[in-house]
């Protein structure tokens, strides 16, 4: 199926404005700001006054009541952009119609807190949830970008430490490889509508630091995932992190792991964030739900 006319739209927009802009070094505050501003146009849902701020373990939270289950979403952005409240709208959306309660945890950002700041925040909001829902429901682990590589890193920690593993893993545009070894940062340098690959080693140096990058806790692509749950990726066909998605699921099957992999033609970085806006968001976000749907009534079945 061919692109819609709206996402061909919202494609030439970036690639002419957004683009161009991300190009720019500029002051961490400066790019924020306008990554609020950005967020109350297009991020729909974002206002939500049923959302309360709750701590768990700790850790702020953005929290949405719903049924027995949860969506535990960790918002992208570079390991430095956006927010919990950004990512109101795309978790209500994937929650609300599966009768879940979404959790959005508000970690510490990079560069002002690098590795493992936020993956810590992460790990500790998850297993105070996990707590709060044992006995009565399910968690499903999601995240676009970063946020992707954050739940993939949670998911190897708690594999890694023997922890409570989640019914499933949902992942958009997920960024997991660190070290940029990715082919499609060459191949799609040209069909690539929105992040700049001169921008990348800033984002790894902000978050990584003096780290090894190959460290699968930095760079979950190298990572152990044997016994995990059912994963969901999806990724646009013209992306730059198209490589590592593929690489993901490729080492996800090599270890055992159920995995569904979506590769969207026309697909923009994380699109699924402009639900309400593009039709091939909502349909995505259709597919994710149908997914982790499916995957509690297994998981129910099966008694785990």
């Amino acid at each position: 199926m061919s692109p819609s006319w709206r996402l061909r739209l919202v494609a030439v927009w970036c690639r002419r404005v957004q683009m161009p802009l991300l190009r720019r070094p500029r002051n961490i505050a400066a790019a924020r700001a306008r990554v609020r501003i950005l967020s109350l146009v297009f991020l729909r849902g974002r206002r939500r006054s049923s959302y309360r701020t709750e701590a768990r373990g700790g850790v702020p939270c953005r929290v949405l009541q719903g049924g027995p289950d949860t969506l535990f979403l960790v918002h992208g952005g570079a390991f430095a952009l956006f927010s919990a409240r950004t990512h109101q709208g795309v978790a209500a959306r994937l929650a609300g119609a599966a009768g879940m309660t979404a959790v959005l945890p508000e970690y510490r950002l990079a560069p002002e807190h690098g590795f493992p700041c936020a993956l810590d925040d992460v790990c500790t909001a998850y297993l105070a949830t996990y707590l709060a829902t044992l006995g009565r429901g399910r968690i499903v682990l999601a995240g676009d970008s970063a946020g992707g590589n954050l739940i993939f890193a949670l998911l190897h920690r708690l594999i890694a430490r023997g922890l409570p593993l989640p019914a499933a893993v949902v992942a958009f545009s997920p960024f997991v490889d660190l070290a940029l070894t990715g082919e499609s940062f060459v191949t799609n340098a040209g069909t690539e509508a929105l992040l700049p690959a001169s921008r990348f080693p800033e984002v790894v140096a902000g978050y990584a630091g003096a780290a090894d990058p190959a460290d699968p806790e930095i760079s979950p692509v190298y990572g152990t995932f044997t016994g995990a749950p059912p994963c969901l990726i999806q990724v646009g066909d013209g992306e730059l992190l198209l490589s590592d998605a593929v690489a993901l699921a490729e080492r996800l099957r090599a270890q055992g792991a159920p995995v569904t992999l979506d590769i969207l033609p026309g697909g923009l970085h994380a699109f699924q964030l402009l639900t309400g806006w593009l039709p091939e968001a909502d349909a995505a976000l259709d597919r994710a739900r149908r997914f982790i749907r499916q995957r509690l009534r297994e998981d129910r079945a099966s008694g785990s």
